[in-house]
């Protein structure tokens, strides 16, 4: 008798795109039964199809930005326990990347410091081109990534880590109010840094609440570079306010009445406001948007 896929009822697969989706012939074999929640992250206009026999909804840029792709599985279609999103390029190689962000996210830690504690988000690696800022892409052009690593390991208590958003996987449950990208696009001062303020956030928030945190495997193929020069204009303020950011992640203490994610996330955009507003206006803004995102939380997640 066959087995059922693992999660099969709780889990959505978040892809953002701008580009042909015919890799997902690729992965067939291993999103075929989950539900799929595509984003065309580029020209709204142009036609992107969806190879048939997937289960998914589709929107465009029109309609939700990129930066709410982990945010999509709150919308009331659709109550995932579990999130992956997956990266843009995969490699023809057929690696089950779900199966083992699935068992990264299922098993805690053994280690008798951490004994009990679960697992809430799974951050996978990329192989070939690397995501660097502007600058190293400017002096390191030709620079890829070959070392395969075969590990999983435990981002320690206390530390932060270069998130990226497109090979993570997370517990929603647990931690899903938490992940929560910074305001980007067209109109904001700053770009490219959305996952990694939703990486120092979430850190902040699960070593607060006694979670754990993995990187390593799986990794994926990554072989398309952006451009730098376009990238260091939408980096340009970022490369500045994050000597005040990361220090500000790194000294901030949660109260103990903070004890769900949802409570973390409305101190964290108080703390925003209070501690960087002095940066630009654009983190009173932050802030106020982090505050409407819970607010949108409790009313789509509310038992009624």
């Amino acid at each position: 008798m066959a087995q059922s896929p693992p999660l099969k009822d709780d889990l959505d697969i978040v892809i953002p795109t701008i580009r042909s989706l015919d890799f997902l012939e690729m992965w067939r074999p291993f999103f075929e039964p989950y539900h799929l929640i595509i984003i065309q992250d580029g020209d709204p206009t142009e036609v992107i199809r969806v190879p048939d026999g997937f289960d998914y909804e589709f929107y465009n840029r029109n309609d939700i930005n990129r930066i709410l792709g982990p945010r999509a599985s709150c919308m009331p279609a659709a109550f995932p326990i579990w999130t992956l999103l997956v990266a843009k390029d995969p490699s023809g190689k057929e690696i089950n990347a779900l199966a083992q962000h699935l068992q990264n996210l299922l098993t805690g830690y053994p280690f008798s410091l951490r004994e009990g504690v679960p697992t809430a988000v799974s951050h996978g690696r990329w192989l070939n081109i690397p995501d660097y800022d502007a600058p190293t892409q400017l002096v390191k052009p030709r620079e890829r990534n070959s070392r395969y690593v075969d590990a999983v390991m435990t981002i320690p208590k206390g530390s932060l880590f270069p998130m990226c958003a497109m090979n993570l996987a997370f517990n929603r449950e647990l931690i899903g109010p938490a992940i929560y990208f910074a305001l980007t696009g067209n109109g904001q001062p700053i770009g490219r840094y959305d996952d990694m303020w939703a990486g120092w956030r979430v850190k902040v928030v699960c070593d607060h609440l006694n979670l754990g945190v993995k990187t390593g495997l799986p990794y994926v193929w990554h072989n398309k570079a952006s451009n730098p020069f376009v990238n260091l204009k939408k980096e340009y303020n970022g490369l500045f306010w994050q000597e005040e950011i990361i220090p500000f992640f790194q000294s901030l203490v949660l109260p103990k009445e903070c004890t769900t994610a949802q409570k973390c996330h409305i101190e964290l955009s108080k703390q925003v406001k209070e501690k960087l507003g002095h940066l630009h206006p654009y983190f009173q803004t932050l802030g106020d948007a982090m505050e409407t995102w819970i607010e949108l939380w409790n009313e789509f997640n509310s038992p009624a």
